[in-house]
């Protein structure tokens, strides 16, 4: 099954509200958000959504809201279903063809991890067999999984027991592995990029579109990034990135997390905090973070 999503994936956050409960009120503010901001598509309940933070429920409840809310625009959905239990995730999946959605991605289980190659695949395989209809992307995070299995050994050996399998959500900054997988089958499979600092590198090795948290609040900067790279002002582009890089450095100090969320807040989309065992910032850090950002040049970055 072959799909392809090129430019800007928004990694969404999930909206909470002040005593922490999901507040699904929010999500039609931040798609209006990210289409006013050129982002075609949103990737809901993954890491940056906070999924494993999440009831059932809850995850069913907010890829509903998604769906409803995008209907009738240029907006894409792709959900992320992966769970510690497959029971879950094979019932997300289940929900998100009955959706519609353009496609589902997973994490593996990292509570019991897969210990072997062929067990990492045939977990896939369980999940996406619950929407025999819908393009299934593995989602490869090594970081928060703890899989260090090779990406390309992954595809060799999903190709033929995963009929849906339309490529791998790439958060890793192996280029090596990456340019493999994009060469893989005949570059057949879809390879989108999810370490957003790295954004050009991954362009420039023959990448087409990117899943990332900090598409949500900084678009214009990636979108001028991927403008610059095609007409081949490599200075540009360069320029662009290390924007990206000193922002998200600004934010890892803080905690990523949070820091993420205020600063969407601070561009009038509020997401609420995050979820334990996620911090949340303190007045005093927000009040800090706000000036650290108005000293980078942040509000010129995003309306430029």
């Amino acid at each position: 099954m072959t799909t392809k999503l090129r430019g800007l994936v928004a990694a969404t956050h999930t909206p909470f509200d002040t005593d922490g409960r999901l507040k699904l009120a929010a999500v039609e503010k931040q798609a209006e958000h990210l289409l006013r901001n050129g982002v075609p598509a949103a990737f809901i309940g993954g890491t940056t959504g906070e999924s494993h933070s999440l009831s059932l429920d809850e995850r069913l409840a907010l890829a509903e809201r998604w769906v409803a809310v995008s209907k009738g625009t240029p907006l894409t959905v792709i959900v992320h279903v992966g769970a510690n239990c497959l029971g879950d995730a094979r019932t997300l999946a289940g929900q998100a063809q009955q959706l519609g959605v353009a496609a589902i991605a997973a994490l593996a289980p990292s509570y019991f991890k897969p210990p072997t190659l062929d067990l990492l695949v045939e977990c896939c395989r369980t999940v996406a067999a619950a929407a025999p209809g819908v393009p299934f992307y593995y989602y490869h995070i090594p970081p928060l999984t703890g899989l260090q299995f090779p990406m390309p050994d992954f595809l060799e050996a999903a190709a033929g027991r995963i009929p849906t399998l339309a490529g791998i959500k790439f958060s890793s900054p192996d280029l090596m592995a990456y340019q493999r997988c994009l060469r893989s089958g005949e570059g057949r499979f879809d390879i989108p990029w999810g370490v957003d600092e790295h954004l050009l590198s991954a362009l420039a090795v023959g990448g087409v579109g990117g899943v990332g948290s900090s598409y949500n609040f900084a678009a214009p900067v990636y979108r001028r990034l991927i403008a610059a790279f095609e007409k081949g002002d490599l200075a540009a582009a360069r320029e662009e990135q290390f924007r990206s890089v000193r922002l998200i450095q600004l934010l890892a100090e803080f905690g990523y997390m949070a820091a993420s969320k205020a600063t969407l807040e601070f561009l009038g989309v509020d997401v609420g905090p995050a979820r334990l065992p996620n911090a949340n910032l303190t007045p005093e850090q927000r009040s800090r973070l706000a000036a650290a950002l108005d000293r980078l040049g942040f509000d010129a970055w995003i309306r430029q």
